[in-house]
């Protein structure tokens, strides 16, 4: 195999990985989004169960 070659699949490889890398980000970003609507949802529903709202 020749440098260049060599070169090239390790470029694909970095860029691949760096894509997955971003997606993963994108995922854990939307589900503590998801979290937090949630969480604070119970959060209300429990102040209002206790009176408090």
């Amino acid at each position: 195999m020749r440098l260049e070659e060599f070169e090239s699949r390790i470029r694909a490889l970095e860029g691949w990985r760096a894509e997955k890398a971003g997606e993963e980000r994108r995922v854990s970003t939307i589900s503590a989004g998801a979290g937090g609507v949630v969480g604070g949802a119970v959060v209300a529903v429990i102040v209002k169960v206790l009176g408090g709202g």
